[in-house]
């Protein structure tokens, strides 16, 4: 018998304990601050911005946003963050992607200070997670390993496949995972045997952004599935990258969609913020 995590019951509890640090830090005269910049008018962007604002406001984080038009030069966006890079007022910086593609965005994130990085996507953090020895975790494999351990689930000594290998969840993800004692395999594109290698796998986090790719015949009995995909199918119902409903009967665990690793990925956020605070405040 499976059964569901859900994120939306993990990430309230992140949320919760997030809200006694901002208490514990605003007690001691300390206010978190987080600003979003956000380009453009992309649909999508704008409804995780606002989920963002809610949850600062759940938490007591004070909230900035920044919208700038699609035709901004990319001259006057590193003005901004420059702005808020020197601002002490402000602990998290976050350039909500995607960015328009006139804009580069590699520079973009570059430009932002390694400890006001709250989503660490700064070289200098992607290094730390490489070693171990990180203050920030992209809030996506963050969240995802808050999910796991909310369900004590352990990954010692586990078989743990990771299907995609972006810079945002696949490769920093397989990091987490070896952290805790796992031994993981990357899949991608050019992998050959996909279906043989995912089919011994204790653990699989499914990341490739194609609507229902793992399918039952890909998953042994008693797998955890972690389901990353949001994809929006020609109904306007939105699925994961994972058959749920075929996936579900053979599964230890899994995540739905929605409602599962989305949730967490704003949760870890608002961890990550109040991680910055700490740090540039020294109660860390």
């Amino acid at each position: 018998m499976y059964k569901i995590i859900s994120g939306k019951d993990v990430s309230q509890a992140v949320k919760c304990r997030v809200a006694d640090e901002i208490k514990a830090l605003k007690d001691e005269g300390i206010e978190a601050c987080l600003a979003v910049i956000l380009v453009g008018d992309d649909p999508a962007s704008r409804v995780y911005v606002n989920n963002k604002k809610k949850a600062c406001e759940f938490c007591g984080i004070r909230s900035l946003e920044y919208v700038l038009p699609a035709e901004t030069k990319q001259e006057e966006l590193i003005e901004l963050i420059e702005k808020l890079n020197a601002d002490k007022s402000v602990n998290g910086i976050l350039c909500q992607l995607p960015l328009p593609k006139h804009l580069d965005e590699k520079a973009v994130l570059n430009l932002i200070k390694p400890e006001k990085d709250v989503d660490a996507f700064h070289p200098e953090n992607v290094g730390h997670i490489m070693i171990g020895d990180f203050n920030f975790l992209p809030c996506t494999p963050a969240g995802i390993m808050e999910m796991l351990r909310y369900e004590n689930i352990s990954l010692d000594g586990k078989n743990c496949v990771v299907i995609g290998r972006s810079n945002i969840v696949g490769k920093p993800m397989a990091m987490l995972m070896l952290k805790e004692n796992a031994t993981v395999t990357i899949c991608h594109s050019r992998t050959q045997n996909l279906k043989e290698i995912v089919s011994g796998a204790d653990v699989i986090v499914a990341a490739v952004g194609r609507p229902n790719f793992v399918t039952a015949d890909m998953v042994k009995d008693g797998a955890v599935i972690i389901d990353v995909g949001i994809n929006r199918m020609e109904d306007g119902k939105l699925c994961g990258d994972v058959d749920f409903e075929a996936c579900k009967e053979k599964a230890s665990y899994i995540t739905p969609v929605p409602g599962g690793v989305g949730p967490m990925t704003i949760a870890t956020l608002m961890q990550n913020t109040v991680t910055a605070t700490k740090i540039q405040n020294s109660k860390e």
